[in-house]
């Protein structure tokens, strides 16, 4: 069973192509089950989103496209939700989609993976921010609205790493998911930023199975060719962890497959 449940689409404003096309490639890579989680709205950042008029074109689009293609793959629809105190608004939260990934992608009002800002990393305390970061998604996973936490090491995507123990680090954010029954994503996209890394890295991956919290897939596909990238990798790694299994949505129930 072949599962990437975190793709945009075009309505972000920073990604190419169209959905149909995206779900052709999808049937051509040999996928089974393909999400799209395109970056919700918020009233932050507006220029990398959709704006709120938008979320029922992209609902419908995606529902459609279901629909047209239900024989030859099986598509889930979902929102990638940027956890920002603030901004986070009901109409996401109550979408009815079939799951919610929840990301990180700021630190108070610094986007720390856009590469406009990279010069702020120079100026700060690497393990202090990386702690703050992961503090977040502890937060993030105690608020209790998501399925799926996005990318989660994120904060390594410009290959500033922190010199204190990931896995120290990261230990309460990784328990804090397990007792709010989410799970982590292996996302290929990091295999084509600076970090040459899949997120997350083996270490975090080997800490959330023996945590017995559970994962799943994405490319995080911004255009065509990126769909299903780097795929049987990130499996061969999820297989040599132990992993034997991993989850998909439907309506926010949790399903499992085999991998």
């Amino acid at each position: 069973m072949r599962i990437d449940l975190h793709n945009h689409t075009p309505l972000c404003n920073h990604a190419t192509g169209n959905p149909k096309e995206y779900i052709l490639k999808a049937i051509d890579e040999g996928i089974d089950i393909y999400g799209f989680s395109d970056h919700a709205p918020m009233n932050y950042d507006k220029k990398y989103r959709m704006n709120f008029e938008q979320m029922n074109q992209y609902e419908q689009e995606v529902l459609n496209l279901k629909e047209k293609f239900k024989d030859k793959i099986d598509i889930r629809l979902g929102y990638e939700v940027d956890f920002l105190d603030g901004y986070i608004d009901n109409r996401v939260l109550n979408a009815k989609v079939d799951y919610l990934i929840g990301s990180v992608h700021f630190l108070d009002n610094w986007g720390f993976d856009n590469p406009e800002y990279i010069a702020k990393y120079k100026t700060k305390n690497i393990d202090e921010i990386w702690q703050k970061y992961f503090d977040a998604i502890e937060a993030m996973a105690k608020f209790g609205k998501f399925n799926i936490v996005g990318h989660i090491d994120l904060m390594k995507v410009f290959n500033y790493l922190p010199k204190k123990d990931i896995k120290l680090i990261a230990q309460n954010a990784l328990k804090e998911i397990k007792k709010s029954n989410m799970v982590i994503e292996i996302n290929a996209a990091g295999l084509r930023k600076p970090v040459k890394e899949q997120y997350p890295s083996r270490d975090l991956l080997e800490l959330a199975y023996e945590l017995n919290i559970p994962i799943t897939f994405g490319s995080d596909a911004h255009s065509i060719e990126q769909i299903g990238f780097a795929y049987s990798k990130v499996l061969t790694l999820a297989k040599e962890v132990g992993y034997r299994e991993c989850v998909s949505y439907v309506n926010k129930e949790r399903q499992l497959h085999k991998i």
